[in-house]
């Protein structure tokens, strides 16, 4: 029954240490932390974008009204000579204009350019971890279910093991073994299989004369001793 019940133990520490256990939390606080970078990015090239939308649209209206006037200029629509001194002035203020509206332009396409290329980088990071996480998840869960299995295993073996032992020393066996993970432990060539302390004389004299039925138990952990014929008596 005891060595079932380690058995048992490692199955349940195996079970609750697979190392796709520490990866998989790893990758989604990494997941969790790239789903904010992810929307603080969106956020960026959508502002962005409807800057560049209206440096597009300025650039447009001041090329429109540079057109209007030449094309009045060209067609003879304007002949007052001041008037035409007036336009041709205000054409290469247009014209300054424009050099300063698209030099502004240039530097939110750059500026657009550079913020999608982190939004896309983001994506890609996160659909690795995504695709990272699903082969986690499905090796941990086939594991899982194989520690499982074997658990259950275990415990229908148990059953048949516990029949015919009296009630006062299974319920001493069970408060050990909550309180110290094994109840019972070999003694094998004079150590403790549960502490691995080797017993010193006396004390292996005493055991040696010692009823085989009476509950023998480890002076230093307070573990049951099952004796047998590798004891060492």
């Amino acid at each position: 029954m005891a060595e079932l019940d380690s058995r048992a133990a490692q199955l349940r520490h195996q079970r609750a240490h697979l190392p796709e256990l520490a990866e998989i939390t790893s990758l989604e606080t990494e997941r969790t932390a790239l789903t904010d970078q992810v929307r603080d990015a969106r956020i960026v090239v959508d502002d962005l974008t409807v800057e560049q939308t209206k440096a597009d649209r300025e650039v447009e209206q001041v090329k429109t009204r540079r057109e209007r006037d030449r094309n009045r200029m060209d067609t003879g629509q304007v002949t007052n000579p001041k008037d035409l001194e007036r336009m041709q002035h205000e054409l290469v203020s247009l014209e300054r204009r424009i050099t300063t509206l698209e030099d502004a332009e240039l530097e939110v396409m750059e500026a657009l350019e550079e913020a999608q290329q982190v939004l896309d980088g983001l994506g890609i990071r996160a659909e690795d971890i995504d695709a990272r996480l699903a082969e986690l998840v499905s090796a941990r869960d086939d594991k899982q279910a194989s520690f499982d299995a074997s658990l259950q295993e275990v415990g229908a073996a148990r059953g048949p093991a516990t029949e015919g032992m009296p009630e006062d020393l299974m319920a001493l066996y069970e408060r050990l073994r909550e309180q110290k993970g094994i109840g019972a432990a070999l003694l094998r060539a004079r150590q403790c299989g549960g502490c691995n302390m080797t017993l010193d004389a006396s004390e292996l004299s005493r055991i040696r004369s010692a009823p085989a039925d009476e509950v023998i138990r480890c002076e230093e952990c307070q573990r049951i001793l099952v004796r047998t014929d590798e004891s060492g008596l």
